[in-house]
């Protein structure tokens, strides 16, 4: 990818560095404050600190507050802002284009190992997640390590691919399909819950075709060759049934939630060839490859 020209983001939040689910310390103060009102009130002390860890850890979380962050500059945050200010502008476009509606960008939060949410603590290993409690997008820069080194998906356009997917699902919450998402899943079974959630995912893959498409139009220059390609193998080695075999030495379609290999790759193909929102109703279809 070509983003040399590309203007940066503003609308993410760093808060590498940040020290959220670390060990904190308890001050002498904080002990005798404790004893105290043990003393005095009948308090139980671990009430008292455990109050003091709360609080100390809340503070900790706040990104200002960290003196060992991330630099802002470095390659890989600068590269995450220009590919969100890209998808930014390229759907301030679309969404009035074809939908006839005003698109409100999402937050993107860079963190490392842990971080409190709307969604509850994000984590690492959860790789990167979309929040609609809190409309943030977060994500661990490490995990552009484990999609090369892991997956064997390397490559900066399987990396904005991933960011442009979990924007597909602050998209899924601006035109309401996360709610009613959320209201069928809550009548259905395990079963029926995982299939719609294939159905979910697979639209959010959808939409980053759909980004990719438009985005190309816009800057002929941004795409390079074998940068499709990159994205159709990042899609294709984040398939459950791929995930799965490779876990645990068996497929279980009944428990997959994000779609199979062939899957993911159709409908990324999908958004990639008519760059059209209404091209991406996987709740429609009868077949989803």
């Amino acid at each position: 990818m070509r983003l040399d020209n590309e203007s940066e983001s503003q609308n993410v939040e760093d808060r590498r560095g940040g020290g959220f689910g670390g060990r904190t310390t308890i001050g002498i103060g904080t002990i005798v404050v404790a004893l105290a009102a043990s003393y005095f009130f009948g308090i139980d002390p671990r009430v008292i600190i455990q109050g003091s860890q709360m609080l100390q850890g809340q503070t900790q979380s706040q990104p200002q507050s960290a003196p060992n962050a991330a630099p802002a500059n470095d390659p890989k945050a600068v590269f995450t802002r220009k590919v969100l200010g890209n998808i930014e502008r390229t759907w301030e476009t679309v969404f009035p284009q074809q939908l006839n509606r005003q698109y409100v960008p999402p937050k993107l939060v860079l963190f490392s190992g842990a971080t409190p949410t709307a969604c509850g603590t994000g984590q690492t290993a959860m790789g990167p997640f979309y929040c609609p409690g809190d409309s943030k997008v977060y994500i661990d820069l490490a995990f552009y390590d484990e999609l090369q080194q892991r997956f064997g998906a390397g490559g900066d356009f399987a990396q904005a691919y991933v960011i442009a997917h979990e924007v597909g699902h602050h998209i899924q919450n601006l035109l309401g399909i996360s709610e009613k998402f959320d209201e069928v899943r809550r009548r259905a079974n395990e079963a029926q819950a995982n299939a719609l959630s294939v159905r979910l995912e697979l639209q959010a893959d959808c939409f980053a075709g759909v980004w990719a498409n438009n985005a190309a139009k816009a800057n002929q220059q941004l795409l390079e060759p074998g940068d499709i390609e990159q994205g159709l193998r990042a899609a294709a080695a984040i398939g459950d049934d791929r995930l799965q075999q490779q876990s645990q030495g068996r497929v279980v379609p009944e428990s997959f939630t994000h779609g199979t290999s062939a899957q993911r790759v159709y409908w990324l193909r999908q958004g990639l060839q008519y760059g059209d929102v209404r091209k991406c109703d996987t709740f429609s279809a009868k077949q989803l490859s």
